[in-house]
């Protein structure tokens, strides 16, 4: 009888292990991104094209790989996004074909992914930090607005896109 009573709870533990093996990246706070993935036309705000976007969940769920691609000839660009759990935030970092990176992390508030960079230097001397938002509309499309801030003063916008899914 306490063989069997063992048994049956080595089956529970091993089983409920094998669920989490399974599902690594399955938290709320690790799937609060997922509105992003998709295949995705971006048009700019003024409504001309700015690109195509492809952003896929790779390693079992727990990255969002971004593959850019603009309307502008031969410029490309990468970003890996994953929720940092020990820090309990998100981080991207996204390189480009010229050589440019930029890291951010943030998270998101309601129905918005914030993410910030750590402060920057221009050749000038100048300081600055990048702020980018994502927000999921009611229509499932998703506006990312870039913003360069000097202190929490918003300097200007480098990129104000909308995306809209890819109709299968």
């Amino acid at each position: 009888m306490e063989r069997t009573i063992f048994f049956l709870m080595l089956l529970t533990v091993v089983g409920a292990f094998s669920q989490t093996a399974d599902c690594n990246c399955c938290s709320e706070a690790q799937q609060a991104f997922d509105f992003w993935v998709g295949e995705w036309i971006v048009t700019n705000a003024d409504g001309t094209p700015a690109g195509k976007n492809s952003i896929v969940k790779e390693e079992n769920g727990c990255v969002l790989r971004e593959n850019w691609t603009s309307e502008k000839s031969g410029f490309t660009g990468t970003s890996l996004n994953f929720y940092n759990a020990p820090e309990k935030q998100w981080e991207q970092l996204w390189i480009d074909n010229t050589g440019n990176h930029l890291k951010l992390i943030g998270n998101r508030v309601d129905n918005r992914m914030v993410m910030t960079s750590v402060e920057l230097k221009r050749p000038d001397g100048q300081k600055y930090r990048n702020r980018i938002t994502w927000t999921l509309n009611k229509d499932g499309s998703v506006r990312q607005l870039w913003e360069v801030l000097k202190g929490d003063e918003v300097t200007s916008v480098a990129f104000d896109g909308l995306y809209k899914k890819v109709l299968e």
